[in-house]
């Protein structure tokens, strides 16, 4: 299993573009006041900036940074020429995101390690651009290994090295473990994977809920989930958690914006339509929310799936702060043969 994922993705296309840039502190989200930060690169991050923040917030954390405004097709057309590359190397490829995807590269008579080093090679002759590589046995570990020695890294975690890699890393390292749960735990002594192994799946389930016992094979390196190739896939989706909770429909509002722009997108390069779109929310208490939408017909552009979720979004009432927020499309249907069913 291989996990790769772009380094500050929006920020490195703004600065291979413009090499003036390159140096600086880069926030990508636009000039006003009112945005939030999609992208910061990594001397941004030095000041403290991270996805999510209000634009606000950043400019007072760093007056001097550069603040560019969203070019969404730029970076669905070099989003498009790194995606190329992976299907090039195996059509078993799950995108997550515009910069973001697991390959399943099991079936490959090949090295991963020096698979990865193609991806590499490749991304940065055709595009410009790094990209941080994991590899593992399953994704859990996979994502885990890219972040290791992000930006530019490559991380192999093999099965012999399980469970002692994973020990000394804080709980917040695991995927699903955020930074209330994070809190939570550090208040009941618990800082390490390895003081989260001392914990019963019991224990463990009553304090996450149903996510309890993903938790707790997670951390002893088990992950069954396969790679989920476009045909197959039911849905397309996109969310977030939030490092700083939320219930300010303004800022959630923001997110949507950001996340039918990223629909749009996947639903473009697959060449289809969604006829459902589908609002999660998570409260702090990890208690879930969904309100979903059916239309009368296929929907793809921004605009429109905008307008769904921002209605959805109006019909649902927050009492809590918000640590998630998600967005999906459902009930697909390819763009050919809609217009067929229109002649019909």
């Amino acid at each position: 299993m291989i996990h790769v994922d772009m380094d500050a993705f929006y920020a490195s296309v703004e600065e291979h573009d413009n090499p003036k840039l390159k140096g600086l502190p880069v926030i990508v989200g636009g000039l006003s006041n009112h945005g939030i930060v999609t992208t910061a690169n990594y001397h941004a991050r030095k000041y403290g900036i991270h996805s999510a923040m209000p634009i606000f917030m950043a400019k007072q954390k760093c007056p001097k940074g550069c603040f560019l405004p969203v070019r969404m097709e730029r970076y669905k057309e070099v989003s498009k020429q790194v995606f190329d590359i992976l299907l090039s190397i195996t059509d078993l490829v799950e995108p997550l995101s515009i910069d973001e995807a697991y390959l399943d590269v099991s079936k490959i008579d090949k090295n991963p390690l020096i698979i990865a080093e193609e991806i590499k090679r490749e991304v940065m002759k055709n595009t410009g651009l790094t990209i941080s590589i994991g590899i593992s046995y399953n994704k859990f570990l996979a994502k885990l290994a890219s972040d290791w020695n992000k930006p530019n890294g490559m991380k192999i975690i093999t099965e012999d090295m399980i469970p002692d890699i994973l020990l000394p890393l804080p709980v917040k390292s695991v995927y699903g473990i955020g930074k209330k749960s994070s809190k939570k735990l550090n208040d009941i002594g618990i800082y390490t994977i390895e003081d989260l192994m001392r914990l019963s799946e019991e224990f463990l389930t009553e304090f996450f809920g149903k996510a309890g016992n993903e938790i707790y094979n997670r951390i002893r390196g088990i992950d069954s989930r396969k790679v989920n190739i476009e045909r197959e896939r039911k849905s397309i989706g996109t969310e977030r958690t939030f490092s700083n909770h939320t219930r300010n429909k303004d800022i959630l509002k923001k997110f949507l914006y950001n996340f039918s722009l990223e629909l749009e997108t996947s639903l473009e390069n697959r060449d289809i339509q969604a006829k459902t779109i589908t609002l999660k929310i998570k409260d702090v208490d990890f208690r879930t929310q969904t309100k979903s939408k059916t239309l009368n017909n296929y929907i793809s552009s921004f605009n429109d799936i905008f307008e769904v979720a921002v209605s959805l979004l109006d019909e649902i009432e927050i009492a809590q702060d918000i640590r998630l927020i998600g967005l999906t499309a459902s009930n697909l249907e390819t763009i050919k043969l809609e217009q067929l069913s229109l002649f019909d």
